[in-house]
């Protein structure tokens, strides 16, 4: 009995630790990283409160992009090499460094709900317990799993892999939550061999997929109970008239203004996209849902580019990743202007 008692006692030591330690980001961010309130004069072209948004979403919605870019980190790291070669510490690390010039920013910007602020410390924190344990079991029994394998790969090594790649992918446009985990698992289980590290992956990673199945309902529940985000935006773009937008896949022209023209396009990644082939057709934005300024990722093989709020190497490709704030009435030109960098995404609000 007093055996048992002792490895109670010490099981809920460790898992107060456990919640402190990933609530130390939290607490230090909320602490340290509070910028000036800015006074905001701007005018907006789009009137209807329904098609503005909070201009600090902008910086916002990168923490959650920040775990999309992780993904795909990963899946290129593994597409030839082992899961032990992520770095996961510096992933979790990269969310929480990223947040903090992000939450400075934002005082500039209108500020954060509380509500918004919630939500992405969940997020945070979720990705940080993930990938903690993630690696806790890579770099243990996933490594010794593979050094048992030898140099050549197993075939659950490739198809996980691909598995990784396309979630990465789907991901770029589509909520996590609505990825089949359970298809991953059962397609695992069905290509199965007999060798041990087929074995190996296909328990790992069905319970990790069965763990990620059960978590997304809830998720998708929850949402279904508040409500899904906006899917679209509204933009006012000049030098280029109406007729000419209506030609360009996937813009719908809802109204002229002596400023421009009022558009209406898809959000989060076609909306990088819309972007893209609007400037290459020579437009300007002069607004967008309401603001005039807007965060957007590049990356190239420059560590150094002009006034980022925040800069870092990626995983698995080499390159740098830079986090940069321009007024939308500078957007296009500098997507026209890229220097050998890539737009990597255009961070609506």
């Amino acid at each position: 009995m007093r055996l048992l008692w002792r490895g109670a006692k010490w099981l809920a030591v460790s898992v107060v630790l456990l919640v402190v330690l990933l609530l130390m980001p939290v607490a230090y961010t909320e602490v340290a990283c509070r910028g000036t309130p800015v006074p905001n004069s701007y005018q907006p072209l789009i009137t209807d409160p329904a098609w503005q948004r909070a201009e600090s979403r902008t910086l916002m919605t990168y923490p959650e992009w920040h775990i999309v870019h992780a993904y795909d980190d990963y899946a290129k790291v593994i597409a030839i090499g082992d899961p032990h070669d992520f770095a996961y510490l510096r992933a979790v690390a990269g969310f929480w460094q990223t947040l903090c010039p992000l939450a400075r920013k934002s005082a500039e910007m209108g500020g954060v709900t509380t509500e918004t602020k919630m939500t992405i410390y969940t997020i945070g924190v979720s990705f940080t317990a993930e990938l903690l344990a993630k690696a806790l079991y890579e770099e243990t029994l996933g490594r010794l799993a593979a050094l048992v394998r030898g140099t050549t790969r197993a075939s659950l090594d490739d198809l996980s892999a691909g598995q990784a790649a396309a979630y990465a992918a789907f991901l770029q446009q589509t909520p996590w939550y609505k990825w089949d985990f359970n298809g991953d698992r059962a397609e695992l289980a069905s290509a199965r061999s007999d060798g041990f590290r087929d074995r190996e992956r296909a328990l790992a990673l069905g319970l990790e997929y069965s763990a990620k199945a059960a978590y997304a309902r809830v998720i998708a529940q929850a949402v279904a109970s508040v409500g899904a985000d906006e899917l679209r935006i509204r933009s006012v773009v000049t030098d280029l008239s109406a007729a000419r937008l209506r030609l360009i896949d996937g813009v719908s022209v809802i109204a002229e203004l002596p400023e421009g023209v009022v558009i209406e396009t898809d959000r989060y990644r076609e909306f990088t996209n819309i972007l893209q082939r609007l400037a290459v057709a020579g437009a300007d934005i002069a607004e967008i849902a309401g603001n005039d300024d807007i965060l957007i990722t590049t990356t190239g093989p420059n560590p150094d580019v002009e006034g980022p709020l925040y800069s870092f190497l990626r995983q698995g490709y080499g390159d740098w990743r830079h986090l940069r704030v321009l007024p939308v009435a500078d957007l296009a030109s500098q997507l026209r202007q890229l220097n050998g960098a890539q737009l990597e995404h255009v961070h609506d609000y």
